[in-house]
């Protein structure tokens, strides 16, 4: 009896933990995405390439790593740590496969003003000048990356927070014209930093409103000061720089091995500095000896938190913003998908942990890695054609003004606006600045009758049979959009589409094997799910959609954007989109925004004329309207 009831307790036991080991697993999979693409990972397929491309991409984070602690204000060893440690917590917790954190230039130039504010360059010489045991650094230095660190500390503790409040699912406020902007406006202001190191010119640290302008003011009140040999030697860096960059980026695909001229460019400055004496003969500054291996963890100053609370917020919003908008840009270039409140966890890791190595604030950057290398002597000026440089993909942002104009020319006023506020006070306020405004225009554009849902769609659907065979149905799925498409419902209008094609397939078609691709053929060309190869290309050839657009009293950028995400990707699923009733300047912003296919016309005045075309086009008979529009009745 008593083994009975072992038994028989055991056997409930199993059952009520088996449920939360199930979840547990769950959450671990959702939270640890490393554990979904290891075990994935195939060895012989991309080991090679996968350890080539990383290699030479921390090699370039070598010389970066060091640009940008000097942007911080920091000892430049700390940018090699800032470099390898974000990195590796990134890799864990990260869902952006095409990306790596380390050390950035807008989350740099934030910490350095919490760096120059407390701790002053002019506090050098009342500091303890005695090396600390850490690194062999002076007291001065390693109070400067304490501030640094603690800023970093903060700012993830304060990303951390946004992923338990689940404030990545709001990110649909920040709408690409506004991080353009900021992101073209931070840039501004990391350049603007290095002039006093392109020039060779000495001037104290200029932050705070309007310190932009305050900047140019004190070169050109000071033009005379300029060293002729920085300026040359700057002017002659970046020239090298964007020249040899651009040459491997022509010729990427014929050659194997790109030439990291980061480095090369930095070897080649400090063998001449160190050759000619250029540090005491010319007056320029150097980085000097950067130390060797890897200082024990130490958690940052809790006692200045609140002092740099502040340039945390800005290294919390800012890095997050700019990092999500290129796992975001990866992610749809990849086709693969990547949780919003997910990245808030990652970064806020990826600098909370390597706060206690000394790292500086980090974020996500376009095809970079991490490595961690010691290195000579460096002369500033080279580290500053480095950064301006770097980046180049920023500041050639102002590019987009053009596009804006074309499609819509209120994004135009918003990108303007949201980088003057940039410029003249900083990126944290610009980026409130443009999610504001951008709502507040939003809001009064809306007609007030006007609801973000799009559940009210009408929804109409003409089977036509085909010559070839009397059986096979011709499915035109016609979807009315009722409503403005802009920022604010364009990704609700992505899923509700997909929704509605799932529910009304699911209840209408046969469930043969015939069917069942056709009923998921639309719905897979927005979702990347397939059928098999032999299955899906002839069923793909019976489904058209038709968006009547009636409705669509007004869009911005991001719903433009959609619609033509929307029809690129049904079109590379052999699904043809045909849109009807479409104002003058949707159909100029659609054809200016996206690469429509010129070869057929995809615009119509009616729902009739658009199933006649479709009808002509594939050879079928006069379709048996089982529904119509009101419009067209």
């Amino acid at each position: 009896m008593k083994g009975a009831k072992r038994k028989k307790k055991s056997v409930l036991w199993s059952k009520m933990l088996t449920p939360h080991c199930e979840d547990f697993k769950q959450w671990c999979r959702r939270r640890l995405p490393i554990l979904e693409w290891a075990t994935h990972y195939n060895l012989k397929e991309n080991l090679l390439p996968d350890t080539v491309s990383g290699i030479m991409l921390a090699v370039q984070q070598v010389t970066q790593g060091l640009a940008f602690a000097v942007l911080s204000s920091v000892h430049p060893v700390f940018g090699l740590y800032g470099s390898l440690f974000p990195a590796i917590i990134y890799a864990i917790f990260g869902m952006g496969r095409h990306v790596a954190t380390g050390t950035f230039a807008l989350t740099s130039l934030i910490s350095a003003n919490a760096v120059e504010r407390l701790v002053p360059l002019s506090s050098r010489n009342l500091t303890t000048q005695s090396n600390t045991s850490v690194l062999g650094l002076s007291d001065f230095e390693m109070q400067r990356i304490g501030i640094a660190a603690a800023v970093s500390f903060l700012g993830g503790v304060i990303q951390v927070a946004m992923f338990v409040l689940q404030l990545g699912s709001a990110t649909f406020l920040l709408t690409e014209p506004v991080i353009s902007a900021m992101t073209t406006g931070a840039a501004t202001h990391v350049v603007t930093s290095q002039v006093k190191y392109l020039l060779g010119i000495k001037m104290p640290y200029i932050s705070g409103p309007l310190g932009f302008f305050y900047i140019y003011a004190y070169v050109f009140e000071n033009i005379k000061s300029v060293r002729l040999e920085a300026l040359l030697l700057s002017l002659l860096s970046i020239v090298v720089l964007v020249l040899v960059k651009e040459l491997n980026e022509q010729f990427k695909r014929k050659i194997k091995i790109v030439l990291p001229v980061d480095l090369v460019l930095i070897i080649t400055a400090s063998f001449t500095c160190y050759c000619t004496n250029m540090e005491n003969i010319y007056g320029l500054e150097v980085v000097g000896h950067i130390p060797k291996g890897i200082p024990p963890p130490k958690a940052p100053p809790m006692n200045v938190l609140s002092a740099v609370i502040t340039e945390a917020f800005g290294v919390a919003l800012v890095g997050y913003v700019a990092s999500l908008a290129l796992a975001q840009g990866s992610a749809k270039k990849f086709k693969y998908s990547i949780d919003d409140n997910q990245e808030f966890l990652a970064h806020g890791l990826s600098n909370v942990i390597p706060s206690f190595f000394f790292c500086i604030p980090s974020a996500a950057a376009m095809g970079r890695t991490a490595g961690l290398y010691s290195t000579g002597a460096k002369t500033q000026c080279v580290l500053a054609s480095i950064i301006v440089v770097g980046l180049k993909g920023m500041l050639i942002q102002f590019r987009d003004l053009k596009k804006y104009w074309n499609v819509d020319k209120i994004d135009w006023g918003i990108w303007v606006s949201t980088y003057i506020f940039t410029i003249c006070f900083a990126a944290n306020v610009g980026l409130l600045f443009g999610v504001v405004c951008t709502i507040a225009i939003v809001i009064g554009r809306f007609p007030r009758e006007k609801t973000l849902s799009i559940k009210n769609m009408k929804e109409t659907e003409f089977k036509v049979k085909t010559e070839m065979d009397d059986e096979t149905l011709q499915q035109v799925k016609i979807i009315s959009i009722n409503n403005p498409l802009v920022f604010l419902n364009a990704k609700k209008f992505y899923t509700d589409l997909m929704n509605i094609i799932e529910k009304e397939n699911a209840s209408n078609q046969p469930l043969d094997e015939i069917s069942k691709c056709e009923q998921n053929t639309l719905l897979n060309s927005l979702s990347n799910g397939n059928c098999n190869e032999e299955a899906t290309q002839p069923c793909l050839n019976k489904c058209s959609l038709i968006l009547d657009c009636s409705g669509l009293t007004f869009s911005d950028y991001s719903g433009v954007s959609m619609l033509v995400e929307v029809y690129m990707d049904c079109k590379s699923k052999s699904v043809d989109v045909l849109l009807v009733h479409c104002t003058a300047s949707l159909i100029k912003a659609m054809k200016y925004c996206g690469n429509l296919d010129s070869e057929k016309p995809i615009f119509f005045e009616s729902v009739s004329t658009a199933v006649s075309n479709i009808c002509s086009n594939k050879g079928l008979q006069k379709p048996e309207c089982f529904g119509q529009n009101k419009q067209d009745q």
